[in-house]
C-alpha cells in the first residue's frame, strides 16, 4: 500500500461528502440519551470508502464506526472514521476530518487525516508523514512551559481525569479547544506541541497514530505506554515533552 491510495481515498470521501452536503445535511441522533450526532454524509462517505477498498484489497478487513466489521479475522484491517468532528460538520466549523487507519498485525503501519474544509491531507506510510505532498514535521518543543496544549472538550475529563489534565495546563504556555482530529494534524506540522484526550474510540485513534509518528511526534497512553483501549492519549512532539505530560498526568510531580 502506498501514499497515493491514501489520497484516493481522500478523494473519494470527499466526493460523497460533498453531494451529501449539497443535497442539504441531514443529522440524526444516535445516542439512547444526550445528543451524538451522525449525518447522511457520515454514512456516504463511509459506504465509498468501503467500496474503494474493497475494490483494491478484497482480503483486508474493514472496520467502519457506521457500518461495522467485516473479515474482523484478517491480519490487515482498516479503521475508517468517515466524519471525524461531525458537531463542528454540522456547526459550519473547518476542523472535521475523514480518518482511515492500517493495522497490519496489530500494528498501526499508515494513516490519513484529511481536512477537507481547508484543502489539506495529511498521509502517513513507512514511517513518514506528508502534507499535501510535502514532508511533515512535528516541532521539536521539549518543555511543557513553552508548549501550545489542545484538547477537544475540557468538559470530557472528570473527577481525577480533570485534575490531571489541569494539572499539564497550567504547566503550558497556551491551550486551545476544539480541534478534534485537527489538533493531531497541527502536532504532525508543528503547530502545536500537545494533545491530551479521554474517552476516545479506535475510530478516533487509529488514523492518529501513524501520522503523529511519522512527523516525529511520540503518541501513547497517560502512563507511558501504548494501550490505547483505554481512550487516554497523549500526541506530543518530542519524547520529552511527552515524558514531562505522562508525570504531571500521574500526578507524580504536581505544580503549586
Amino acid at each position: 500500500m502506498d501514499a497515493q491510495f491514501l489520497a484516493e481515498l481522500s478523494l473519494v470521501a470527499r466526493a460523497a461528502i460533498d453531494a451529501e452536503l449539497k443535497l442539504g445535511l441531514a443529522c440524526d441522533n444516535k445516542a439512547a440519551c444526550g445528543f451524538d450526532p451522525v449525518t447522511e454524509a457520515d454514512r456516504a462517505a463511509e459506504r465509498a470508502l468501503r467500496a474503494a477498498i474493497e475494490g483494491r484489497y478484497p482480503e483486508h478487513g474493514i472496520w467502519g464506526e457506521e457500518y461495522g466489521m467485516v473479515r474482523g479475522e484478517a491480519s490487515v484491517r482498516w479503521s475508517l472514521d468517515p466524519v471525524d468532528g461531525t458537531r463542528a460538520l454540522i456547526c459550519g466549523l473547518p476542523s472535521w476530518a475523514v480518518l482511515v487507519g492500517l493495522i497490519a498485525n496489530g500494528r498501526h503501519v499508515a494513516g490519513m487525516i484529511d481536512l477537507p474544509a481547508i484543502d489539506e491531507c495529511l498521509v502517513a506510510v513507512d514511517g513518514v508523514t506528508w502534507r499535501n505532498g510535502a514532508p511533515a514535521q512535528a516541532s521539536g518543543c521539549v518543555a511543557l512551559s513553552k508548549a501550545r496544549l489542545s484538547t477537544t472538550d475540557p468538559n470530557l475529563f472528570v473527577g481525577e481525569d480533570s485534575l490531571a489534565f489541569n494539572r499539564v495546563r497550567q504547566a503550558c504556555r497556551l491551550t486551545r479547544y476544539g480541534l478534534d482530529a485537527m489538533a493531531y494534524a497541527r502536532v504532525a506540522t508543528g503547530d502545536i506541541d500537545l494533545v491530551i484526550e479521554n474517552g476516545l474510540k479506535p475510530h478516533d485513534y487509529d488514523a492518529l497514530v501513524a501520522v503523529v509518528r511519522g512527523a516525529g511526534g511520540i503518541i501513547g497512553d497517560w502512563t507511558g505506554g501504548t494501550d490505547f483501549a483505554p481512550g487516554r492519549v497523549v500526541a506530543a512532539a518530542t519524547r520529552e515533552l511527552y515524558e514531562e505530560a505522562v508525570e504531571l498526568l500521574s500526578g507524580a510531580n504536581p505544580i503549586g
